[in-house]
């Protein structure tokens, strides 16, 4: 007869719930080489322990002395073998370091100078939201950062790493800027991008079942099952012509906010693709406006 006692069933690893329940550790953000020198910041190569990995990345320091607000940067997609340390984000890595923030670009694991996991496509690369759950945990430890005051921004497929983040754990942060990101639900995304490439696709329905025969998997690996949990406000930029991320996504994803009753604000811009041109610089000083409204 079970009583109060009988113990639960522990959360599927390759899970939002198995992020919630993990304990962090981020920690010994080294500062390695200085890659430049500029008039407003120093950038540099650097590493921080993730459980037992060490991820790698860059750090732009702003010359002014004392402690400042601090931003993780969550990259999208770009091919591992292809990709080098602190690709992705470059634009926003100056923008944001030029107006006062200390920037870590995380490298995620598998990517230029960082330790491996060899089972990261088979799991959904769910191993990314801890690197940068941990990235978080290393900056605030920082001498440069005020800890108070440190926030995300995320990029495609970094916005849905975004939304993983926010809901695993709530309070981690201050706020969230998320750019044309992937869908907030796991198996839109696997159906538009992995499911084309046969092995890897094989590879993950065999570990994990395909979204119609077990849809429990996919649905505890998708944010905005668990939007409820956010309690950060967060701003979310998306250009309607957007061929990459569909531009209703992002719409979904602010219905769900909003229905979750969080603080929650959507741009559009029109004619702008993924990458964001003409309005970039629109779009991203709305982004510090935010950040500076949350305090940040």
């Amino acid at each position: 007869m079970p009583t109060s006692s009988t113990p639960s069933t522990a959360p599927d690893p390759v899970s939002l719930q198995a992020l919630m329940a993990k304990k962090y550790d981020g920690r010994d953000l080294r500062l390695g080489r200085v890659i430049a020198r500029t008039d407003a910041y120093t950038r540099y190569f650097v590493t921080y322990a993730s459980s037992k990995l060490r991820i790698s990345g860059i750090l732009n320091v702003p010359t002014a002395p004392g402690r400042h607000p601090a931003l993780v940067l969550n990259h999208g997609y770009i091919d591992p073998a292809v990709y080098t340390n602190g690709r992705g984000l470059m634009r926003e890595q100056d923008y944001l370091a030029r107006r006062g923030y200390v920037v870590l670009h995380t490298d995620y694991r598998n990517h230029a100078q960082s330790s491996k996991n060899p089972q990261s496509e088979v799991n959904l690369r769910i191993g990314y939201t801890e690197d940068v759950i941990n990235a978080v945990l290393a900056l605030k430890a920082s001498p440069y950062v005020d800890p108070q005051r440190v926030a995300l921004f995320g990029r495609s497929m970094g916005g849905g790493i975004t939304y993983n983040v926010l809901v695993a754990q709530p309070g981690l942060v201050k706020a969230a800027v998320v750019y044309a990101a992937v869908s907030s639900n796991a198996v839109e995304n696997f159906d538009r991008w992995t499911r084309p490439e046969a092995a890897t696709a094989a590879a993950i329905i065999r570990a994990h079942g395909d979204p119609a025969k077990n849809p429990t998997f996919w649905r505890n690996l998708s944010a905005v099952n668990f939007f409820n949990r956010i309690t950060e406000p967060l701003l979310l930029q998306q250009g309607l012509a957007d061929s990459t991320c569909p531009p209703v996504w992002a719409q979904q994803t602010l219905t769900a906010l909003k229905k979750a009753g969080k603080q929650a604000t959507l741009y559009t811009y029109p004619g702008e693709e993924h990458a964001f041109a003409a309005a970039w610089p629109t779009s991203m000083a709305r982004s510090v406006a935010f950040l500076k409204q949350q305090g940040v």
